[in-house]
C-alpha cells in the first residue's frame, strides 16, 4: 500500500511538473501554443463589465477625468519619441566605428534627458 502511494504520488509529481508552460517540441526550438483563458470565478472587478468593454475608463467614476494626458506628458512621449529614432539611427550608422556609435548613443541620452528636465521645468514654471 505503502508503494502504491509513493507511485501515485511521484507521478503526481511528474505530471504536474510537465504540465508547466515553456516547454517545446521538435528541432529544439521552442513553441509555445496560446490561446485564450478563461476564468470562472465570483468577484467584482472595475475593468471587466458584464455589459461590454469599455476602452476609454469604466464609465461610473473610475478614471473619468484623467482620459487625456497633460500637456506636459504629450511633450515628454515627443522628446522621447524623436530621441528614440536619433539613437536608432546612431546604433545602426555603419560609417562609425563601435567606439563613436557607444559614445554618440551616450550623448543623446544625455541631450535627452536633459530635455526632458527643461520641458519639466518650463511646464512647472508658468
Amino acid at each position: 500500500m505503502k508503494k502504491l502511494m509513493v507511485i501515485v504520488v511521484a507521478l503526481g509529481l511528474a505530471f504536474g511538473a510537465s504540465a508547466q508552460r515553456g516547454h517545446g517540441f521538435g528541432g529544439g526550438g521552442r513553441v509555445i501554443v496560446t490561446g485564450p483563458r478563461v476564468g470562472i470565478g465570483f468577484g467584482y472587478s472595475p475593468f471587466y463589465s458584464p455589459f461590454g468593454y469599455y476602452p476609454y475608463g469604466y464609465p461610473y467614476g473610475y478614471n473619468n477625468g484623467y482620459g487625456r494626458p497633460s500637456k506636459l506628458q504629450l511633450q515628454v512621449n515627443d522628446i522621447k519619441n524623436d530621441y528614440a529614432d536619433k539613437i536608432w539611427s546612431a546604433k545602426h550608422d555603419t560609417n562609425l566605428s563601435r567606439k563613436e556609435r557607444r559614445n554618440e548613443v551616450h550623448q543623446l541620452k544625455v541631450e535627452r534627458d536633459q530635455a526632458i528636465n527643461d520641458a519639466k521645468r518650463n511646464y512647472y514654471k508658468y
